[in-house]
Formats: structure tokens, sequence, C-alpha cells
């Protein structure tokens, strides 16, 4: 007997794994509290993974596989992965164990070190499903002082020949980020989100409730988007596709009150569970292009493309590129707590409230969300990265380490010191405003710096370039700022620093 493990987010069917039926091979699927408790995950986010585990044991049964499935509250199920897998193997007396390569660098070391101590023979495997291997982006990048996501980028659009002719980029530029900047204002019309299956939600919630599992946030069935199968995914690529990818580039950047996903795919959970993947997504979305040119400019499709074999696959190798160090990096020396507010929505400024209101009835934010409104707020705070992991880490249904950690630590927080971004992802209010209608309804004046309705990103912003001036001195992207702070009369910076300091310091008043 061969036991294969599948861990939550390898859910891919059409792993080589399932090509033939063999009875002596076991499928090995686990609900464990070690998976569950190592930081506190929204509880649409486990019910999200438990109910896409569950449907993945169906349909490898379906095809005539062999899966022993342990359940949250099985009787055997000691809650930890190498603790089950032993006692599944003497259970079957089992003669050999394999197991995809995990994602995440904790689990990779756990199941490698466990692996060394069995007394069976043991193989890992590639999980089949990036479109460039872990140490591709290192080798890519090898000698170069800087690893500029575009070059790498460019490189996968030749390699895999995706929106190009010839040895050029479709359309005369590699990339059209200028026409992707624009402010939705209610037009046009968004159509209903894809609905997905919510049938067993209250069982899984009923069953994280008895066994005592932390969560966070809130559950409504009628807005649950997660896809709990690969049928269910492809559903939701094409009502992306059909509905959505006509706007998606121009507003992708867009944020508004009325709206959580605007014209946003919502696959990267189903993306993040592989179960579907990223070459077929974009391939979906290019083929879905070429035959609707006359009603789809490329910006929009190439603006989607670069999420995904961009930034996405980018991440990926920038996470296994830098850890476990990367894990530790806090280059500007950021110590503050994260704010209350943060885990409850209850805060004054209306971008930040909308935001994490959102993330908190959802398990959802998009990427600018993430990056100009959270993220930018708890840099400015300079919170130490460690809290801001664990927030993210913990809210998002789509967040799993690899693509977690190098989006927050290094792309929002800097804390890398400029691995992934040549300069800090911060702002004031003025660029909220510009994308977003969250200034319409603040209590506070997004054009005031000083006074007590003075916009906290205003004062926040001033003071982090101010007290971190030495530290971007050498910085070419920061010059220009850092001129305009030197222009600030001291008595007035004097002021934006004391209001900065309160915010900093009593966070949960504002």
């Amino acid at each position: 007997m061969t036991l294969r493990l599948l861990l939550g987010d390898q859910l891919n069917i059409n792993h080589s794994w399932f090509e033939a039926q063999d009875d002596s091979v076991c499928y090995l699927l686990m609900e464990v509290q070690q998976e569950t408790n190592y930081v506190t995950h929204h509880l649409q986010k486990v019910v999200a993974f438990f109910k896409a585990m569950r449907q993945f044991k169906v349909e490898l049964e379906d095809r005539g596989h062999r899966v022993h499935y342990m359940e949250l509250n099985h009787q055997e199920n000691k809650q930890n992965i190498p603790k089950n897998i032993l006692h599944l193997i003497e259970t079957y007396q089992a003669t050999k164990f394999e197991y995809q390569f995990p994602d995440e660098y904790r689990l990779d070391q756990q199941l490698s070190g466990f692996c060394e101590t069995l007394p069976i023979e043991s193989i890992a495997v590639d999980t089949e499903h990036f479109m460039t291997s872990r140490t591709f982006l290192t080798s890519f990048f090898e000698g170069k002082k800087q690893l500029v996501m575009e070059y790498f980028y460019r490189r996968i659009r030749k390699d895999f020949n995706l929106l190009m002719e010839g040895e050029s980029p479709l359309g005369g530029a590699w990339n059209f980020d200028k026409n992707n900047r624009n402010k939705w204002k209610g037009t046009p019309e968004i159509p209903k989100a894809y609905k997905s299956d919510t049938t067993t939600l209250e069982q899984l919630i009923y069953l994280l409730n008895e066994e005592g599992i932390q969560t966070l946030g809130t559950l409504d069935s009628n807005s649950f988007l997660y896809p709990a199968s690969r049928k269910e995914a492809l559903l939701q690529l094409d009502y992306f596709n059909h509905h959505l990818l006509k706007y998606f580039g121009t507003y992708q950047d867009a944020m508004h009150t009325e709206e959580v996903n605007l014209f946003h795919s919502r696959l990267s959970f189903a993306l993040n569970t592989k179960m579907i993947a990223p070459l077929e997504v974009v391939q979906s979305v290019i083929d879905y292009y070429h035959q609707h040119e006359d009603e789809i400019d490329i910006s929009q499709v190439e603006g989607f493309v670069r999420q995904i074999i961009g930034w996405r696959e980018y991440m990926r190798g920038i996470y296994w590129r830098e850890m476990p160090n990367y894990h530790e990096m806090n280059a500007l020396n950021n110590h503050n707590p994260l704010p209350e507010f943060y885990w409850t929505g209850k805060t004054k400024m209306n971008c930040l409230q909308q935001s994490i209101q959102n993330s908190l009835d959802h398990a959802y934010a998009h990427h600018i969300q993430r990056l100009m409104i959270t993220g930018n707020f708890a840099l400015l705070a300079q919170v130490h990265p460690d809290e801001v992991d664990r927030w993210y880490l913990g809210i998002y249904a789509d967040a799993v380490e690899w693509v977690q950690l190098p989006n927050t630590r290094g792309m929002s927080q800097w804390a890398d010191g400029g691995i992934v971004a040549t300069k800090p992802y911060v702002s004031a209010a003025a660029y909220i405003h510009k994308m977003s209608n969250y200034c319409e309804a603040c209590k506070y004046d997004k054009k005031k710096r000083v006074g007590e309705d003075a916009c906290p990103f205003n004062s926040l912003y001033w003071n982090f370039l101010d007290d971190k001036k030495q530290y971007f001195s050498k910085n070419n992207r920061m010059a220009m700022m850092l001129r305009l702070l030197e222009k600030i009369p001291p008595s007035e910076l004097a002021e934006l620093k004391e209001r900065a300091y309160k915010i900093i310091s009593q966070p949960d008043e504002f």
C-alpha cells in the first residue's frame, strides 16, 4: 500500500497522480487543528478550505480512487499532520509514503524532516500547478542588483507565448498600467456576482464551533463566493470573462463604498487551492479576448494577465528565494502594535472602516484596498510587520503564506528593505480620494494636514517621511517627496508630528 498525502491547497484534479486508478494507492486528506490554529483565521477561510477538501474527496472517489478523509472531529484525529500519517501508515501497513511539495516553508520543513524519520520509502513530487519552478526566479535574476518584476513578467510572456506577436508584445506595449487607474463612479453597471453552492456551510460552522476553533469575521451564505470544486471555479472564470473582463483593467485599482468586488474575478481562492491552474486561467481570458476584440481593449486583458503570471509567479519566486530569513525582516525597525480596529472595523476613518469591514464580512479585499488602505495605514503608523503578517494571513480566504508574506512584508510594509518594491507604497489622502469615494462620507477633511478634523493619513504621511528620511536619503524614487518635506516650515512639521504621534499612540480614538 502507498499512502499519498494531499494538503488543503493541493486540490488539483488534473495532477498526474490521478491519471490511473490503483487500488494499492490511498489518498489522505485531513482537517487538523495544526492548520486551523497556527493563526486566527477568518471563519469563511476555514469553511471554504474544508468545503473544497470534502468536495475533492468526492471527486476522487467518483473517479475510482481510494481516499481516507479524516474530519476535524474524528476520534482518531491526532490534530497534527505527521502524527496522523504515522497512525495511518500503521493502520494500512503501508510500505511507501508520497506527498506533493508544500508551498509553505513551515510545511515543507515539517514534512521533509518527518520523512527522514520514516522506516518506509518516501517520495516528494511537484504539484504540477505553477508556470515556473521554485528556483526559476533565483536563477533568472542571478547577478542582478534588483529583482524587477517587469522583466520577469516579460520573460514568462515570451516563454508561454501569451499576448505576443512573434517576439513583440501584442498591442505594441508590455504594460498598459497607465490605463488602469480610473475611479469608478457608479457606471458601467456591475452584474450580480457569480453565486457558489452554500449547502454545507451551516454544517461546517457547527463543526468549528463544537471543536472550539477560534475564528474571526462572519459568514453570510447569501454573499459566500468561494468555489468548492473545479466545476464551480470554471463557472466563476466563465462569469468573469463574460461579465467583468471588459472593464477589469480600467477599474482594477478603484474602490467604492457600494461595491465589494467591482470588476475583480475573485479567482484567487480557486487558484491558491489549485482547483484551477494559472496557465489555463490566462489562456481562457486571452482566448475570450480574441473572440471579442471588437468589445474588449487589450489593456483590460493585459492588466489581468500581469496579476496572474507577473505578480503571482513572481511573489512565489521571491518567497522561496528569501525564506526562512524573509520571515524575520524588519528593515524600517517598526515596532508599534496593530490597532484594535483592524479586528473590529470600528474606526472613524471611512476608508479603513469600509475596507476592514469588507474584509471581516467577506474574507476578501482587492489588492488596492490591501495595499493602499490597510497596508498603507499600518506602514505609516509604523506597525511591527509580524503583527501585520498575522492579520493578513488570517483574514483573507486566499491567504497562504507563500503569496501573503512577500506581498505583506515586502510590497506593503517594505520590511524587506526593497527586495520586492523600489519604494514604499505610502500615500496621504489625495491618492485615496483619487481612486475611491471613501473621502466623501468621512468625518475627516482630506485636504487638511493639521487640526482635529484633518485626515489622519496626511499627518502620518509626513511624519513617516520625516522619521525615515535618513533611511531613504539615497533612494531616487523618494527624492521628490523628501524635497517637499524640506519645504514644510518647522513649526508646521512639529504640529504634523505631534498629531501623528497622537494617532499612533491612540489609533482607536480616530
